[in-house]
């Protein structure tokens, strides 16, 4: 798509000043924020220890852009700094500066994205991160973990691996991960993981990108970045960065604007690469930098009768609906699920597969109202879900990764029967 004519136009006058005085910088890190009082302090430390630790003779910028916190999240920011005596961390020779702004244009994450992008071009910065504000196990390792591969391994884009609770992130688990390793043939294991590493070229790629007045600025920016930089052919790697503990979701709590929201990423980016997805099989492994090493993690609450009576009630209530977007074969089984015991209850990885496929099938052709279609995705995902859980309550770590992998091939073998109705002949 064409570039916008002139996009630092989103910046405040104030930013500008400082950005010309800065002039040019070697590092930037991003922190988006919305109401983050309690937790960003922690990571502006983390981050600054790591800026000086790993690259004290860079000059680097932080910036916060933030999207109109009321709780003094800018002012914590601002007032934060590290003792660098109390950590043993050797003097800065670099500079490093701090840039805090509201961001302007849609309310979301994609608008404060796009606003770090910004100020990286216009820097001419090498290498940025971003990383998440309520993060409450980001260390400065972070920070080297995300960076050193652009500026010394010449990647453009660091995905984040993180070690998550067994039912932590299981929209990522049992749809994201899935889907976007089978279309694009990379295993990146967390594409929306929020914290990420990326060239300045990428950065400035980004902005070519007519999205930001779309849904991609309000949410989904994480898909929409790692996506864009595959299917793009930018160089990909993962950084292992330990435990990610935050504030931890039930996955059976309403999730189903979360789901609305980044799965229609995902079918949306569907539309615009289907001519890379469409030749590619299989998948590969991406190099992956940091120690690997067991974390501890806190416990996830799980409300298992919760998401089997939503998944039941949906069965009864939106059959016709899915009858218009499910084969027949498919309606068969899901009824017969609903009769199944707790303990019998099982949604197998190949049934999984091709219900997210036709469901990316009926929103390309437009059956109906795509939101009505990818909400009413949710009771399934719960389904799913609730079955996984079933399968691995006693399961470790290491046992409920190989059955993910087990369902990311599922997907790569039934994608197939996803390119024969994608592209086949149809009445509109």
């Amino acid at each position: 798509m064409e570039a916008m004519t002139d996009n630092s136009v989103i910046l405040r006058k104030e930013v500008r000043e400082k950005v010309e005085e800065i002039s040019e910088a070697d590092i930037l890190v991003g922190i988006p924020s919305y109401n983050n009082a309690r937790t960003i302090g922690h990571v502006v430390r983390a981050v600054q220890a790591g800026l000086t630790k790993y690259f004290p003779e860079a000059r680097s910028v932080l910036v916060n852009s933030d999207g109109g916190s009321t709780d003094g999240t800018m002012d914590v920011v601002r007032e934060t700094t590290v003792d660098f005596d109390s950590i043993l961390l050797k003097h800065r020779v670099g500079r490093f500066y701090k840039i805090i702004t509201p961001y302007q244009g849609i309310p979301g994450k994609g608008s404060a994205f796009r606003t770090i992008f910004e100020i990286a071009r216009e820097l001419n910065v090498k290498a940025c991160a971003v990383v998440d504000s309520d993060l409450r196990s980001i260390t400065p390792e972070w920070v080297e973990l995300l960076i050193r591969p652009v500026l010394d391994g010449g990647y453009d884009y660091v995905a984040p691996y993180y070690h998550r609770h067994k039912y932590d992130g299981t929209i990522t688990n049992t749809i994201v991960y899935p889907i976007t390793r089978a279309l694009y043939g990379k295993r990146i294991r967390q594409p929306i993981g929020g914290d990420f590493g990326f060239s300045g070229k990428l950065a400035s790629f980004y902005l070519t990108k007519d999205v930001w007045d779309t849904d991609v600025a309000r949410y989904g920016i994480d898909i929409w970045m790692t996506t864009t930089a595959v299917a793009n052919g930018f160089r990909i790697c993962q950084s292992f960065l330990g435990a990610k503990i935050h504030d931890p979701k039930d996955p059976g709590a309403d999730l189903s604007a979360m789901l609305h929201q980044v799965v229609s990423s995902v079918f949306h980016l569907m539309e615009e690469y289907e001519d890379v997805w469409k030749n590619i099989e299989g998948s590969t492994e991406i190099p992956t930098f940091g120690f690997v090493y067991a974390v501890g993690l806190e416990p996830i609450n799980v409300n298992l009768d919760g998401m089997l009576d939503k998944f039941r009630l949906a069965m009864k209530e939106l059959v016709p609906l899915y009858e218009s977007i499910l084969p027949e074969e498919l309606m068969w089984f899901l009824t017969s699920l609903t009769q199944s015991s707790k303990e019998k209850f099982r949604f197998p990885d190949n049934v999984w597969a091709e219900i997210i496929y036709n469901f990316a099938i009926a929103c390309h052709r437009k059956i109906m109202n795509e939101e009505h279609i990818i909400k009413s995705l949710t009771p399934l995902y719960l389904g799913k879900v609730a079955s996984f859980v079933i399968e691995t309550w006693d399961s470790s770590a290491e046992e409920v990764e190989e059955r993910l992998e087990d369902l990311c091939l599922t997907f790569e073998r039934e994608k197939p029967y996803l390119m024969e109705r994608w592209f086949e002949e149809y009445e509109v």
